[in-house]
């Protein structure tokens, strides 16, 4: 996988003087999305796994530009069509000195489903049907079915201790065994110190960490939502990186000598969802009666829809520059992404057209619903969607709310237009295509995050067939036929793909940027 054209690999100087020994320094990063509790298997927002990195480690490691790599498991290779065998690395111990082996992994992968909240982890853990434990340091994981991308899958398998949580791995004693600190005991860079929702998490530097000693004594990560506040906060010396700066302040760090605005280009693609069931919440005529039908289960309304999006104006107005229009839902050159697909055209006379002809030449109103704190730009982003589908017909009211407030909603299927971004983040289709694209189907252990009930069972055929593909060439032609379909379906419409800035203030470290957008301490180094 080519990723050059995505990701800007720049060492840049970060603000924090470096006097003697790095060793004896603390490191304050301002960030604008923090954890949703200490217990790591509990939420798949990026959010919350970049803080649990700083404790724990995956299985399998996702590199700067998301190719996988050794993590606690230093090789893997299919034994038999359904089953995987994963040697585990040997000599590394959790953070109260017992020892990390097989046992550790077997109850990870077993605790997931168990206590993972409604921004699902079990779509890590969702081929595996059952875990044998040969040695202390090589189990066999059994699938269902072949399953060519299980270790993709595993980057974001975080392993806890098996004794630190055996008391905390139910619903109602997860969150308070690891946000007390009890459970909280990994094998990562960092060790657990304490933290505050909303506010700090600090961190103690790990010194038998097993890729070697962090660079910072200790790691405070402030929790600050507001991007101005986010930036104030650097400029008075009160944090020394912080992470997506927003478009605006962009422009104007270009001119500030003693700030280092570094850009990135991101795996996240900003999606408008359109509710497929018969009756949605949030739709109606434009004097305020019901519809007789919804009208997102219309083609030719969602093709409206498309047509009525500006995506140029929105990269290079609403971002600043700040993005790349999209056609898809994964970067192009990922695999599973298809070069055949056309950039959306904007035409808002077409799109009137087309409203007309699924009988809405009056239009009629939505209730548009997208986070204000979790990606660079998503509220503005969702304002722009809102005005140029009000200048179309198709009256839009724009609800850019907090994330803790609009993933459990989405999850409890209340929206029927919603925005938000996805991003790619083990590098391949089945991540995507599979829990969003897929009809939500327990049985299948497919379509987890599709909560607007798309189904398009030839779609569902491809999909099924591509997760037991072993031959590469045609597991990546079947995605490629699945993304075609879905993007001609138009009930998932991608707008732009983002690029993040970090700012620091002017100084003397090495920082690259990753295209998950993680912002990692332990790979922050000071200059030599």
């Amino acid at each position: 996988m080519k990723h050059q054209n995505f990701i800007t690999l720049i060492a840049f100087a970060l603000g924090i003087t470096v006097a003697g020994a790095a060793t004896a320094q603390t490191l304050t990063m301002g960030v604008r999305g923090g954890p949703e509790s200490m217990d790591p298997h509990f939420s798949a927002l990026g959010s919350h796994a970049e803080a649990a990195k700083h404790i724990f480690d995956t299985l399998v490691w996702s590199g700067t530009d998301l190719q996988i790599e050794p993590g606690l498991a230093t090789s893997w290779a299919p034994v038999d069509e359904d089953t995987w065998e994963f040697k585990l690395r040997e000599g590394v111990k959790f953070h109260d000195g017992s020892d990390f082996d097989a046992e550790d992994v077997k109850f990870s992968i077993e605790r997931i489903p168990v206590v993972t909240g409604p921004t699902t982890t079990a779509i890590y853990v969702r081929r595996v049907a059952s875990v044998d434990i040969i040695d202390p340091y090589t189990i066999h994981i059994n699938t269902d079915g072949q399953a060519a991308t299980l270790p993709n899958d595993f980057i974001r398998l975080f392993i806890v201790s098996s004794e630190a949580a055996a008391d905390y791995s139910t619903p109602e004693t997860a969150a308070g065994g690891f946000n007390s600190g009890a459970a909280t005991i990994g094998t990562g860079p960092y060790k657990y110190v304490s933290w505050e929702p909303k506010g700090d998490l600090v961190l103690a530097r790990n010194d038998d960490y097993w890729r070697g000693q962090g660079a910072w004594e200790t790691v405070i990560r402030k929790e600050i939502p507001n991007d101005s506040s986010r930036l104030a906060a650097l400029k008075a010396g009160q944090v020394d990186v912080i992470n997506y700066v927003s478009s605006v302040d962009y422009l104007a760090l270009q001119q500030d000598a003693d700030i280092d605005a570094v850009i990135g280009d991101s795996v996240y693609i900003m999606n408008l969802q359109l509710d497929q069931r018969e009756d949605t919440p949030l739709v109606r005529a434009i004097d305020g009666s019901d519809l007789p039908e919804n009208p997102f289960r219309d083609l030719k309304v969602r093709q409206a829809i498309d047509y009525a999006i500006d995506r140029e104006t929105m990269v290079e107005i609403v971002l600043e520059g700040l993005g790349k229009p999209a056609n898809q839902m994964m970067p192009v050159d990922f695999f599973g992404s298809n070069a055949d697909i056309p950039m959306p055209i904007y035409d808002p006379a077409k799109a009137k057209a087309l409203l007309a002809e699924a009988g809405y030449a009056d239009g009629f109103e939505v209730d548009l619903y997208c986070t204000a704190d979790r990606l660079p730009g998503d509220g503005a982003i969702c304002q722009g969607l809102g005005q140029m589908l009000t200048q179309v017909g198709i009256k839009t009211n724009v609800n850019a709310i907090s994330r803790t407030v609009y993933f459990p909603a989405q999850a409890r299927l209340e929206y029927s237009m919603f925005m938000n971004g996805w991003g790619t983040l083990t590098g391949e289709a089945s991540y995507t295509l599979g829990a969003l694209a897929h009809s939500n189907d327990p049985d299948a252990k497919l379509g987890a995050f599709n909560r607007i009930e798309y189904m398009n069972p030839e779609v569902d055929v491809l999909l099924q067939a591509a997760a037991t593909e072993m031959d590469e060439d045609q597991r990546r032609a079947t995605y490629e036929e699945a993304m075609a379909m879905i993007m001609a379906d138009k009930a998932y419409i991608s707008i732009v793909q983002l690029q993040t800035v970090w700012g620091t203030k002017a100084g003397t470290l090495t920082f690259e940027p990753r295209f998950d957008e993680d912002t990692l301490a332990f790979f922050i180094k000071p200059a030599s």
